[in-house]
């Protein structure tokens, strides 16, 4: 994953293409399902690659207004780590996994396993939305101290 002049986000976007195509197996098709579920629940996401270092070529990110989610893949998950998932509603119980943190939560997907499509786009949206509020907020903020 070597750095070019082309824009991150297309960067980002092949860096992900390429782990999705490395993977081989069942994580492959996990990976590549969630993405689109994700573009398809915001079609304005950003794809980043962050935490590059000596020991990991670094991992998928999905952002818009900050972190929406992350997508790492182990030898026996595929995980989809939400930045602010204990802020938020989880109906359908996607989330099964960091569930005891304060801010993070996570959904481990195993091979074979489905995910509620419907319900993981709007918890997609969700955290869109959650992002954009503590964005605003943080920005009320800021104009009160002006």
């Amino acid at each position: 994953m070597k750095p070019t002049s082309r824009p991150d986000n297309q960067v980002a976007a092949e860096n992900i293409t390429e782990r999705i195509q490395k993977l081989g197996d069942w994580r492959r098709e996990t990976l590549a399902h969630v993405r689109q579920l994700i573009h398809e629940a915001d079609p304005d996401i950003r794809e980043e690659w962050k935490w590059v270092k000596p020991s990991s070529p670094g991992i998928p990110i999905w952002s818009h207004d900050g972190i929406v989610c992350t997508g790492e893949s182990y030898k026996q998950v595929v995980k989809f780590t939400f930045a602010r998932g204990a802020s938020l509603d989880d109906p359908k119980k996607l989330f099964n996994s960091s569930l005891a943190g304060n801010v993070r939560r996570a959904i481990d997907l195993r091979e074979g396993e489905k995910i509620n499509e419907a319900a993981f786009r709007q918890l997609i949206r969700a955290a869109i939305a959650e992002n954009s509020a503590v964005l605003a907020q943080r920005a009320a903020k800021k104009a009160k101290r002006k």
